[in-house]
């Protein structure tokens, strides 16, 4: 590994690092006043707001790194084009496809890192973040366990083995104590789903606990009325593009097994497995500027142009996913699609430099 490429790799890493800073300063600034709508309650203070804010800052650099990388890598060409430095290094011998392979292994580098970080440090951050606004703003304390989540409601507690993204639950148990925290009812259900604003139960099986005796009795359906409700259930789950991709794949399983439609998370699960490929595209666009001739200006133009650049890519990568539910696309697709075709068109824009 040579002092040139050591000494490139680290100016893009520095410039990036310090974008990686300002953009994250400056969503979770964002995300802060739009927390603040819901921080009016007595136990949901600004406080526990900028808390759970700041629980959600990991998602929110992962989302970021493409954007970062791509900033920091103009403003490091930037600053060797003008203090015709990368003249210097050209002059000198240095091929673009040197440059490009240079590229290449700081980008898989960053992508290696940000696959780790996305694997074991954004899910998990996320979690605890919505469990804690859930039991900040509606005052239902919810944890995960390996035999499902559990939720405290009143003095109910609640055992959820599965729960579904359609809002439906599966092998539901109830613990009812009363006012000494003494054992009085159990109820245990096949499953349940969401009706007019109330759990149905179905297939239940009923126990009362006396003081001599136990009496159990079987019903088909039970309503079930709980503060526990889909929408405090939904921000329990971590959303599909920011679980783990263990997870994903142990999820995907499980629905195709039961003969459900995993087409969403089999979306998201490629679009993990790509996601660290976004850092080669980016890093090779950065370079294509590198050219500019030195002292002719145009930083901010062209910084600029590398933020809507990172943003179509960006929101590129959001519509193809959105279409792909909609339409039969192949679940790779949405996930590959952006990078090829921003890859293609760096690689051909370096090409037409190249011959030029």
């Amino acid at each position: 590994m040579s002092i040139l490429f050591r000494y490139v790799a680290r100016e893009v890493m520095v410039t990036s690092l310090l974008a990686m800073l300002a953009l994250a300063g400056m969503f979770t600034f964002f995300d802060f006043i739009a927390e603040l709508s819901d921080a009016h309650s007595a136990t949901y203070t600004p406080l526990v707001a900028s808390l759970f804010v700041a629980m959600n800052l990991p998602g929110r650099l992962y989302e970021l790194m493409p954007l970062a990388v791509l900033i920091g890598g103009l403003f490091a060409w930037s600053r060797l084009s003008l203090g015709s430095e990368f003249s210097v290094m050209r002059s000198a011998g240095l091929a673009t496809s040197r440059l490009v392979l240079w590229m290449v292994m700081l980008g898989v580098g960053i992508g290696a890192v940000t696959m780790v970080f996305g694997e074991y440090v954004t899910p998990y951050a996320e979690r605890a973040a919505q469990q804690m606004k859930v039991r900040a703003t509606s005052g239902v304390v919810a944890q995960e366990f390996p035999t499902g989540l559990w939720a405290k409601d009143g003095r109910t507690f609640i055992n959820i083995r599965e729960l579904h993204p359609d809002a439906s639950l599966v092998d539901v148990r109830l613990y009812e104590f009363d006012a000494e925290f003494n054992l009085k009812l159990m109820r245990r259900a096949e499953s349940a789903n969401w009706q007019d604003g109330h759990w149905m139960l179905h297939q239940v099986t009923q126990t009362i606990v006396g003081e001599n005796a136990t009496q159990s009795t079987q019903q088909a359906d039970q309503p079930w009325v709980s503060a526990v409700t889909p929408d405090l259930l939904s921000v329990l789950m971590v959303v599909p593009e920011r679980m783990a991709i263990s997870a994903l794949h142990a999820y995907i399983q499980h629905l195709e097994e039961n003969l459900q439609d995993s087409k969403r998370y089999r979306i998201a699960f490629w679009g993990k497995l790509a996601f660290p490929l976004s850092a080669i595209v980016m890093l090779m666009l950065a370079l294509v500027f590198a050219f500019h001739p030195p002292r002719h200006g145009g930083t901010g133009g062209r910084l600029l142009t590398g933020i809507m650049l990172g943003l179509g890519f960006y929101l590129s990568s959001r519509v193809a996913g959105q279409v792909a539910l909609l339409q039969d696309w192949p679940v790779a697709l949405p996930a590959l699609l952006p990078i090829l075709l921003f890859g293609i068109s760096a690689f051909a824009a370096l090409w037409w430099i190249e011959r030029r």
